[in-house]
């Protein structure tokens, strides 16, 4: 009776062992993965922009020696950060909307060439026209031209920059607009 309650003992650990063995069986499914959704739109990456502004029409200034027109208009969001870190666009119409330019912009009016610039400060944005002539005259800033900033974050252009270099001067209005998803 020892010798068949030492065999069964012997067949119970071996059965024990056996059924625990890490060998588990092959493994099973969790779950069914459902279709991958639709692509999002782009993000603008924290840029700031503005609609299309009329500013009032330019009066007589000097900035450095040189005559022109100015007028300006507020950007509560141009901060020193953006302006010590990162991009700041400007660009013009004619009020059509259709062809913008990106300031400056330099053009031959009234005879001669003249540059049609940004100049940003904080919270402002400064447009100024002179003429390259050291005749003293002006070619005029009217209130019909339109204006529109996009404001770059200095962190929104680096990760901008990790999907496309972009060189904004040599790039369209158009192509801003359509990597940082703006309405154009």
């Amino acid at each position: 009776m020892k010798t068949f309650k030492s065999i069964f003992f012997i067949f119970l650990i071996s059965v024990s062992i056996i059924s625990c063995s890490s060998d588990d069986g092959a493994p099973g499914v969790d779950g069914v993965d459902g279709a991958p959704g639709a692509q999002g739109p782009a993000g603008t990456a924290n840029v700031i922009y503005s609609g299309w502004i009329n500013a009032p029409a330019g009066t007589p200034e000097t900035i450095d020696g040189t005559s022109g027109l100015s007028t300006s208009f507020a950007v509560p969001q141009l901060s020193a950060d953006i302006m010590a870190k990162g991009t700041i666009l400007v660009y013009m119409s004619f009020g059509s909307g259709v062809n913008i330019y990106t300031l400056p912009y330099t053009s031959t009016a009234g005879g001669y060439a003249n540059t049609i610039t940004a100049i940003a400060s904080l919270n402002t944005i400064k447009i100024f026209r002179f003429k390259h002539a050291a005749d003293g005259t002006t070619v005029g800033l009217p209130s019909t031209l339109n204006y529109r900033y996009i404001l770059i974050p200095g962190g929104a252009a680096a990760a901008a920059a990790k999907t496309a270099k972009l060189d904004y001067a040599k790039i369209s209005y158009e192509e801003v607009c359509a990597h940082f998803n703006i309405q154009p």
